[in-house]
């Protein structure tokens, strides 16, 4: 199993939508991509359609083949599967990571979240997400905010771990 995208980090975009991707994204990329070999530039696939989500998720090669076998488990013609199919496979963007380390992000798809001159990326285990800042800050921050305020004081989130393996 490749390693884990950790960390987060804000970044430059500039005008024809090249950002530079974290280093250590960068090495995570090329460890769970099977084509990649050094030199080469290491692929990724962003899916971008579904509505709800003001952000781009940025899948490496491995998490988005498990995607693809547990759609491809499903029964031809479901609702379900047509549905994720759309959203994994049409509503995606292939891409790969250039030689100095950069993502290019067409318009469409920095028009999507409203990217402009800045990116913020945070990881989020086998995919990083990028998002605009405020948008981050307003939405996914306030959430956050709201989850840890229902919780008590003394709330340890390792009880979520703890409950899994009892199960």
């Amino acid at each position: 199993m490749a390693r884990r995208f950790r960390g987060e980090s804000h970044h430059k975009v500039d005008s024809k939508g090249r950002v530079s991707i974290p280093a250590s994204f960068r090495r995570v990329l090329e460890a769970a991509d099977p084509n990649w070999t050094p030199g080469e530039s290491p692929e990724l696939v962003i899916v971008y359609g579904d509505h709800r989500r003001n952000y781009l998720e940025c899948y490496t090669i491995e998490a988005i083949e498990e995607v693809d076998r547990k759609i491809d488990a499903l029964p031809r013609g479901t609702k379900e599967r047509k549905m994720l199919q759309r959203l994994f496979h049409g509503l995606s963007y292939p891409t790969n990571v250039d030689e100095t380390g950069r993502l290019v992000l067409p318009s469409k798809l920095r028009a999507k979240i409203g990217l402009e001159g800045e990116a913020f990326f945070i990881a989020a285990g086998d995919t990083f997400q990028i998002w605009k800042p405020e948008t981050y800050e307003t939405e996914e921050l306030a959430r956050t905010e709201e989850w840890l305020e229902e919780l008590p004081d003394d709330f340890d989130p390792l009880i979520f771990l703890d409950q899994q393996s009892e199960g």
